[in-house]
């Protein structure tokens, strides 16, 4: 068997296509998801990405350490010209410098789940390298500076150094605090040793300023992570969005070549059933009547009346579902002119009056005079109020009422509403009821069974003309139905132009 897609626009093998598919798609967003709500799943899944964003942020900004560091260093020599704050110098460049190379090795490298966690520990001894010549500077003094200036000049180059090295190591979680623990350690031993307030404050202050750059830095990190862990379920929602949205297309295509199948059936089909029923029912009727002359078996009669009912009934099924095929298919055109209401309900209520009589059903009409015409298409609301009274007649019981009435609704519109007292409808069944091909439970145990066909094409109708259906019904107590014509069909008759006095013509005047 053939695992290729199906060209075929039966709609079973749509369904279960669309239904293998949805199962598939929707167990990887659940597996998405549940990697994305766990944080430390989320962790371990972006450790690898913030890790090359780490990189990338590094080695842009490399110029940025030696242009300080030179800096840092030409001041201290103008303070203090000893060759030690040179080699300090040389030293710490060289210790970055080895921590480029080892950043263009790393991101040059595939970096996974399990090589993540070596590099991450390469380039956390890096920064403790960074930070233990940082420590160096902090433990040299000035001998030829004047009073304390030589430790203030120190303490706000390490501040400045924190601050820079925090923002450039937001994305390599605990740099920080590796890296200048060293220096953290000096200042105290420094502290310790000299008893100095001076000693004393710059070490308070800069270990306050670590930690609260640690914190900083890690809510950092969170955040970055939080907007990686968004940014992945973004670009995983709009990829099963693309998804959904490529199988809604194909299943709309399919419908669409099913529609167009089911069309061209019905139209071939309407032709090769109409020409058989045509025989079937004249045949039978002659037969019935006896137009050639008296059958010899009264059965014989009974089968052919019972025979033209049938044909009759299937050329009715016929008709129907060809008039919602074709307003479904957006093929109904409307031949509208100015029709009244009153007349149609009128000419209506007497074709449905001889069944009526046979089932003792009284039928009142309640007909608003002089009401305007409308535009709208007389076969088409000729088939709405057939419909919905012939509805009323079959399901009404013997001895019932039916009430027809026609007039204004409160918007400026006209309405045609049928009421009997029949059994009504159970309130969830309405929408059953409303539905193609859908009936009620008791239509279903009725002897007249129709085809569910007559409410649909009363809606779409209607729809056609921008109308609107209504169905009120209640168990044991009967049944309402509407047809609303919209204000902007009704046509309002303009008033006579009142009579006024003629003026006279201008007079002409020559030279």
């Amino acid at each position: 068997m053939s695992t290729d897609a199906s060209s075929s626009t039966d709609k079973n093998i749509v369904d279960l296509t669309r239904k293998h598919r949805d199962k598939a798609a929707a167990k990887a967003v659940r597996t998405t998801r549940e990697r994305l709500q766990s944080g430390n799943n989320a962790t371990g899944a972006f450790a690898p990405e913030m890790l090359r964003m780490y990189l990338s942020s590094s080695l842009q900004g490399a110029a940025i350490m030696p242009v300080l560091v030179m800096l840092v260093g030409g001041v201290g020599a103008y303070l203090d010209l000893r060759p030690e704050l040179y080699l300090w110098a040389l030293l710490t460049l060289s210790v970055h410098a080895l921590n480029i190379v080892l950043a263009r090795k790393a991101i040059k490298s595939e970096i996974t789940q399990t090589t993540v966690g070596k590099w991450r520990t390469a380039l956390l001894v890096g920064q403790v390298a960074m930070g233990s010549c940082w420590a160096v500077f902090a433990w040299q003094d000035c001998s030829a500076c004047d009073g304390n200036t030589y430790i203030l000049y120190k303490g706000a180059v390490l501040l400045i150094v924190l601050s820079i090295t925090a923002m450039a190591n937001m994305l390599l979680r605990q740099a920080v605090l590796v890296g200048f623990l060293p220096t953290v350690l000096v200042l105290s031993l420094i502290a310790g040793t000299t008893r100095q307030p001076l000693d004393i404050g710059l070490t308070a202050m800069f270990t306050t300023a670590m930690v609260f750059f640690v914190y900083v830095t890690d809510r950092l990190y969170q955040n970055s992570l939080r907007l990686m862990s968004f940014q992945t379920e973004k670009d995983d929602l709009i990829a099963e969005l693309e998804v959904a949205n490529s199988m809604s297309d194909e299943a709309r295509r399919r419908a669409e070549e099913a529609n167009l199948a089911k069309s061209r059936f019905l139209a071939s089909m309407s032709h090769e059933l109409r020409t058989p029923l045509n025989a079937i029912l004249g045949f039978s009727e002659v037969m019935a009547t006896e137009v050639l002359g008296p059958l010899n078996n009264p059965l014989y009669k009974e089968y052919a009346g019972d025979i033209h009912r049938s044909g009759q009934h299937l050329l009715n099924l016929i008709n129907e579902i060809l008039d919602l095929s074709r307003i479904e298919a957006g093929k109904y055109e409307l031949n509208e002119e100015a029709i009244s209401l009153l007349e149609l309900a009128d000419d209506c209520i007497g074709m449905v009056q001889l069944r009526a009589r046979a089932k003792n059903i009284s039928i009142t009409p309640h007909l608003e005079q002089q009401l305007p015409q409308v535009w709208a298409d007389e076969k088409g609301m000729r088939q709405v109020i057939l419909n919905l009274l012939s509805n009323a007649v079959k399901f009404t019981p013997q001895g019932g009422e039916i009430s027809v009435k026609v007039g204004w609704t409160a918007g400026g519109g006209q309405y045609v509403s049928i009421r009997d007292n029949g059994p009504g409808i159970p309130e969830k069944e309405i929408p059953v009821v409303l539905s193609a091909f859908g009936q009620g439970s008791i239509a279903i145990k009725s002897a007249e069974q129709g085809t569910g066909l007559g409410l649909p094409i009363v809606q779409a109708i209607l729809a056609k003309h921008g109308g609107d259906f209504k169905l009120k019904s209640k168990l044991r107590e009967g049944t309402e139905v509407i047809a609303i014509m919209p204000a902007s069909r009704v046509l309002q008759s303009l008033p006579a132009v009142a009579e006024t006095q003629a003026i006279e013509p201008r007079k002409r005047q020559f030279a």
